[in-house]
């Protein structure tokens, strides 16, 4: 949008430009003259020029007042440098335009300059280093450090929930790779794996439609990643360049990212910090799944999803039982609540039961 309204603005000042000088009184009564075709024809040619150059060049992120005024500082520089060439072209080809023509040139010529290097400025601002010799200017992230989305924290989907309810509202960036192996896991002949990705395109729609929710896709080229392999390891060298901080469920991933020195978020940590804490000798009700690894045990599940493992449970499948908590063990990889068979539930206490 804010692009747009730059292209507006520079097509009128072009036209004002052209009109008050070829309204000029030197030029207005040469109407015939080479001058007043040159001024004509020349700004106009620079204008489409510039304008379908603008048009054609790839678009990538959208700049702030900053990127404008870097942008027209160099564009003045870059007119300014440029100004000469037409004064010898005037000279070497014997074209004796005036002095108003070569004004009014090299005017427009600066206004297209300097629209063409703001318009660079405007869409690659976020992605520009400055390189000078044997000095680099890396990018400076200023304020909120955006969140770094992985697949796995996509397709799970409670992200989503928490930046719903406000609980952080820092900018949530997702990788042009993340998106592609997104798309090559919907796309795979494995109908879990398809129903997965799907799941992920869906959710990430959706928070893209939520006006509370700043999310952009990032098609940032970074030659750091070249030469690395796995979606993975690219993301840690993007989280790292970017500032950022990355989001994911994937424990390993996890690891590897604080080996690496970047700050990350395991949705399964947060979620088992905000669960309720068990503590030895406390009891709970629990349902029976199935057997345990160790002889003996029983496994069952609360609703949030919690292992609980229990001795003496392991011929009481499919039955509620009301157990006495032991331990429990809090992971990346979950939480997992360890207890001993007390007695069955009283909804499924009988006389068969306790025999």
């Amino acid at each position: 949008m804010l692009i747009n309204i730059f292209r507006g603005i520079f097509f009128v000042i072009v036209l004002a430009v052209l009109f008050v000088n070829v309204s000029s009184t030197e030029i207005a009564g040469k109407a015939d003259s080479r001058e007043f075709w040159f001024i004509v024809w020349s700004s106009l040619g620079m204008f489409f020029f510039t304008f379908f150059l603008d048009i054609f060049t790839p678009k990538k992120s959208l700049a702030g007042l900053a990127g404008v005024f870097f942008g027209l500082l160099v564009g003045i520089f870059f007119s300014w440098a440029l100004s000469p060439v037409l004064d010898m072209a005037n000279e070497i080809y014997f074209l004796r335009l005036s002095e108003t023509a070569i004004s009014a040139s090299k005017l427009i010529m600066g206004i297209c300059i300097c629209f063409f290097v703001i318009s660079i400025v405007m869409r690659t601002k976020d992605d520009v280093r400055f390189v000078i010799p044997y000095i680099e200017f890396a990018k400076q992230t200023k304020g909120l450090r955006p969140m770094v989305l992985d697949t796995s924290a996509i397709i799970d989907g409670r992200i989503a929930d928490l930046y719903r309810s406000k609980l952080f509202d820092a900018p949530l960036v997702v990788p042009r790779f993340v998106l592609n192996e997104l798309q090559l896991i919907s796309d795979s002949s494995d109908k879990l794996k398809r129903n997965r990705g799907r799941r992920g395109l869906d959710i990430l729609k959706e928070m893209q439609l939520n006006p509370d929710i700043e999310i952009k896709i990032d098609d940032s080229p970074l030659p750091e990643s070249e030469d690395v392999k796995g979606v993975d390891q690219k993301l840690v060298v993007f989280t790292k360049i970017f500032n950022g901080r990355l989001a994911t469920t994937d424990y390993n991933l996890t690891k590897v990212a604080q080996v690496r020195q970047v700050d990350v978020l395991n949705i399964n940590d947060l979620a088992s910090s905000m669960k309720a804490v068990a503590l030895p000798g406390e009891g709970m009700t629990v349902k029976i799944i199935k057997a345990g690894e160790e002889a003996d045990q029983g496994i069952g599940y609360l609703e949030d999803g919690t292992m609980v493992v229990v001795e003496g449970a392991r011929n009481k499948i499919g039955r509620d039982l009301e157990i006495s908590i032991t331990s429990s063990l809090q992971t990346s990889a979950g939480k997992m609540i360890f207890g001993k068979f007390e007695k069955f539930a009283a909804l499924n206490n009988n006389p068969k039961a306790s025999s």
